[in-house]
């Protein structure tokens, strides 16, 4: 299984377990377009039709090895890389049935988390040079987590915590239940001390709080680029701070400059825009350029 380089791929259990449900999803009791085809090797190249960052190899070359074990599938490009429009990705030798039953759901899997890690390299280049981190959310696409997660990583973006029970999250719902911040931290300490604690602040005042009361991250929603910058001042430096709410790729630049740690993006995995990715039999035609 390949990854970008220093990024992790999830599991190969977690990848089959993706690959297994998106082909029952696709080829149910059999392709019948594919039967027709006379079974013979064949060739095919994947081409990349825009500028892209590109992340889900390993789901792409699952797809087709579970269609054919003797698949010989050569990438051109490595995980994690630029791309420009045009370039061919790589080639692949195997069954020509197996070859176009593969297509789509291997393609799915490419575009999507392609355009994942395109979205986190755009936003993680608008903030290079201030320090700050760009962070991804629980924002993703239901049974697809760990595979955005790596694809946010493959963009060169670091994950917030993967799920539920991973960090403690207080939010505004959790303190109001627990009577306040300070009620809701002790009791997160108690319970489960080895856990990193996230607190949410509404205003300055609960900021104070949750500096007293200690925390691993405090995260600022939606504050004005004003108090955003007081509650940095008032921070200074003691806990980590992390901004959330309405970023876009346009005004990240200007809230990372004022001084904050991390800025959590959904955007990254929840407003999934597909590369344009095309598998194509045959050989790829010459002159046109392949990734190194």
């Amino acid at each position: 299984m390949t990854a970008a380089v220093g990024v992790s791929a999830p599991p190969e259990a977690v990848v089959q377990a993706d690959v297994s449900r998106a082909l029952a999803e696709d080829i149910g009791s059999g392709d019948v377009t594919a039967a027709l085809l006379p079974d013979r090797p064949d060739e095919a190249y994947l081409l990349c039709k825009q500028d892209a960052v590109i992340a889900g190899r390993p789901w792409f070359d699952a797809t087709h090895r579970a269609l054919d074990p003797q698949v010989a599938i050569e990438w051109h490009v490595d995980e994690g890389a630029r791309v420009r429009a045009g370039t061919v990705l790589a080639t692949l030798h195997g069954r020509n049935r197996s070859l176009v039953g593969a297509e789509r759901t291997s393609l799915n899997f490419l575009q999507t988390l392609s355009g994942t890690a395109t979205a986190t390299a755009a936003f993680v280049a608008a903030v290079a040079g201030t320090g700050t981190r760009i962070l991804d959310t629980r924002k993703t696409l239901p049974g697809l987590r760990l595979a955005q997660k790596y694809a946010v990583r493959c963009g060169g973006g670091h994950n917030h915590r993967i799920g539920l029970f991973d960090a403690v999250m207080l939010k505004e719902n959790h303190i109001r239940a627990a009577g306040s911040l300070t009620a809701a931290a002790r009791a997160a300490r108690v319970q489960y001390p080895a856990l990193p604690l996230i607190v949410e602040v509404e205003d300055l005042a609960q900021l104070r709080e949750a500096l007293d009361v200690g925390c691993e991250r405090i995260l600022i929603d939606d504050f004005e680029p004003a108090l955003r910058r007081e509650a940095v001042r008032i921070t200074a430096g003691r806990i980590p701070l992390e901004v959330s709410g309405s970023v876009d790729l346009d005004g990240v630049r200007a809230i990372a400059e004022d001084g904050v740690d991390c800025i959590s993006v959904g955007a990254l995995t929840k407003h999934v825009r597909a590369i344009d990715l095309s598998l194509k039999l045959g050989p790829a035609p010459n002159g046109m350029a392949r990734g190194v």
